[in-house]
């Protein structure tokens, strides 16, 4: 897996990332839903970077210019329901982009620590030898990723997968370095160093669907 720290850069993304991760900023669900929206546009920019380009000719009124321009056919893929605003963010993007969604949830076995990851849904369309982006804002403990990954196998195999998150655990990016594809680009504002029992990102944010969406039963 290559893996793409944008954090470490000295650029505006760290002021969005500090605003995700305050408590009081965070009781503001629009602004971080848009603070989320913000990150995915800025890690769509760096992601064109290592696309496949063509050279375009365009007509303008006073003549012809030309232009090199992505040629790769895309997939966006958004965990649900946290993965929204990440998604929306790659779509501002990529906007010819086909879409894809998935649902996955942890299934806490009689409220324990330990969980199942449980995908249910799935619209998406064919990916054979397409480039597959996959939108999920917290690589905790990199399942979901591994989950939603297997359940596309049936859409067909991509010519190249990236993975776009705001905030990972460095277990999670080791996990998902050992079950994707070895040139896998992994594309991340922050990385942090622990896991809690239940599995979830510290210091991280909290739980990013909750917040952007409100608690759920």
């Amino acid at each position: 897996m290559i893996i793409h720290n944008i954090g470490l850069e000295n650029s505006i993304l760290n002021q969005f990332i500090l605003e995700l991760r305050d408590s009081e900023i965070q009781k503001d669900a629009m602004r971080f839903r848009k603070n989320i929206e913000r990150i995915g546009e800025i890690l769509s920019y760096e992601l064109s970077k290592t696309l496949d380009y063509e050279t375009c000719t365009v007509q303008t009124p006073l003549g012809a210019k030309e232009v090199l321009v992505p040629k790769n056919e895309l997939v966006l893929c958004a965990v649900l329901r946290a993965g929204l605003p990440l998604h929306q963010g790659l779509l501002n993007y990529f906007d010819s982009a086909e879409n894809a969604f998935i649902s996955a949830y942890r299934d806490h076995h009689n409220d324990d620590d330990d969980f199942d990851i449980v995908v249910k849904y799935l619209a998406s369309p064919i990916v054979q030898d397409k480039t597959l982006i996959l939108a999920d804002p917290m690589l905790a403990t990199g399942k979901t990723l591994e989950n939603t990954f297997g359940a596309m196998k049936g859409h067909g195999v991509p010519k190249q997968v990236h993975i776009v998150s705001v905030i990972g655990s460095v277990e999670g990016i080791a996990y998902a370095k050992k079950v994707f594809p070895e040139h896998t680009h992994l594309w991340i504002a922050a990385v942090d160093e622990k896991l809690s029992n239940r599995g979830y990102i510290i210091p991280g944010l909290g739980d990013a669907g909750d917040l952007s969406f409100g608690i759920k039963l």
